[in-house]
């Protein structure tokens, strides 16, 4: 072979190389766009996001103690932190005495009730007596008057006798005036019973309140999550408000994709949907949760820059709860990768994109 030949050699074997190369980079992307699936299959690319809510204090105070460590799986009512409780003790210790001092005022109403009621129970007796001895006086002088008719009494004995009547007319009227003043009396104290069983029920309001307080210086989780990050820590005072425990939502794994228009307006909430995340062997469904009303630009981090130049409409997909959950340990919030929507919902998914659950 002489020297131009293998020169010629020497070149034609790294332009070869660079050619596969080359050509399996073309290859490659294609795949990643999409341009190996069929028509039906719309694809872009996202960013695995887990739903995340910050717990915060409703009062104002000193971290005593944070109960739990990043990473941590929490319950529904677990307490994640607890602030110095002294002053919420204090109150309700203050709530609890102000309610016995006013049950105490309530048993003092309801003796003088029983006190009026018995004056009035008195006064009856007073009042029967009373109207005996009246109708006693009134016989004796009607008695009287028969016999000074027959001159046989005197009208002044007579006279003494109507005396007596009156007299004993006037007692019972006396009484009867003493029933209606205990009357008074009982209507007064049933009223200073209202009056105190009200401020129990005001008192029991402040303990309840004050318990509340106290209740709330424990900061429990809403739901069931994962402890992402301890904003707070022990010893850290801490204004009305402030956020103590950030938490993940395992259950809600989510991705938004963004989608043109000719794509996007044929999709439906509900209809199925594929995820795959780079570095799993695996293929997750998901549904169509929310399509945006608006298009938007899309960001830069999701497109390429002419493709940037288009507006797009977010499509968020959703992994079911149960599967989110089964595989909480993999799947991890920013994890990138692919979401795929069928424009056909009546058309079948493409075998690469069966479902494929991690083993």
């Amino acid at each position: 072979m002489d020297m131009e030949g293998r020169i010629m050699k020497k070149l034609l074997l790294p332009a070869a190389v660079i050619a596969a190369l080359a050509a399996g980079a073309a290859t490659y992307f294609r795949h990643q766009n999409g341009n190996t699936l069929p028509d039906n299959i719309a694809v872009s690319n996202g960013r695995l996001e887990l739903e995340r809510y910050d717990v915060a204090s409703l009062y104002a105070g000193r971290v005593q103690n944070v109960l739990v460590d990043e990473g941590s799986e929490v319950k529904a009512g677990d307490v994640l932190a607890e602030l110095s409780s002294d002053i919420a003790s204090g109150k309700v210790e203050e709530a609890m005495a102000g309610e016995s001092a006013a049950r105490e005022t309530v048993l003092r109403a309801q003796a003088a009730v029983r006190q009026a009621q018995e004056a009035v129970a008195r006064a009856d007796a007073q009042i029967a007596a009373q109207q005996q001895q009246q109708k006693v006086a009134q016989m004796e002088l009607d008695n009287a008057g028969r016999l000074q008719s027959e001159d046989l009494v005197s009208p002044a004995e007579t006279q003494r006798r109507r005396s007596q009547r009156d007299g004993a007319a006037a007692a019972v009227k006396a009484a009867q005036a003493a029933k209606s003043e205990a009357l008074a009396m009982v209507r007064q104290a049933q009223a200073g019973v209202a009056e105190a069983q009200a401020g129990v029920a005001a008192r029991q309001a402040q303990v309840k309140t004050a318990e509340s307080a106290q209740s709330d210086m424990k900061i429990t989780s809403p739901k069931d999550g994962r402890v992402e990050y301890r904003i707070a820590e022990t010893g850290s005072v801490i204004a009305a408000g402030s956020k103590v425990i950030s938490l993940i939502d395992p259950s809600d794994a989510s991705m938004n994709i963004f989608l043109p228009n000719a794509q996007a307006a044929v999709l439906k909430v509900g209809d199925e949907a594929r995820i795959v995340l780079d570095g799993l062997d695996a293929v997750f469904p998901a549904k169509i949760s929310f399509i945006a009303t608006n298009a938007q630009f899309t960001p830069k981090a999701v497109e390429t820059a002419n493709e940037r130049a288009k507006l797009m409409f977010k499509v968020k997909l959703k992994i079911p709860a149960d599967i989110a959950l089964k595989y909480n340990r993999l799947l991890k919030g920013g994890m990138t990768g692919n979401g795929y929507v069928r424009t056909n919902a009546q058309s079948g998914w493409p075998a690469e994109l069966a479902v494929k659950l991690p083993q």
